[in-house]
């Protein structure tokens, strides 16, 4: 599923317009990202958790030569499906 389709199925399950479904869904990831970048988590209940995760900097190869090459420090967001969401896959 891409966003146009998940903006429409919440069109349609929410009974708005998928104007106000892409509103709704540009508010949601705008937040989650917002909370992210402070260090902060974003917990749905029955769905899952977002969080920040720090990843070591590391040695790498490059694959067509290699070659050594030193990855930088960086950090990366993660999700975690909650019980309610595992148990329904």
């Amino acid at each position: 599923m891409n966003k146009a389709e998940l903006i429409s199925k919440i069109a349609d399950d929410a009974g708005i317009t998928k104007t106000q479904a892409n509103a709704t869904l540009d508010s949601f990831v705008e937040a989650v990202t917002k909370t992210l970048k402070g260090n902060g988590k974003v917990t749905l209940v029955g769905f899952g958790t977002f969080s920040v995760s720090k990843r070591a900097a590391r040695n790498g190869r490059n694959p067509q030569t290699g070659a050594v090459i030193k990855i930088k420090a960086k950090k990366v967001a993660k999700f975690k499906a909650g019980k309610e969401l595992s148990g329904k896959l």
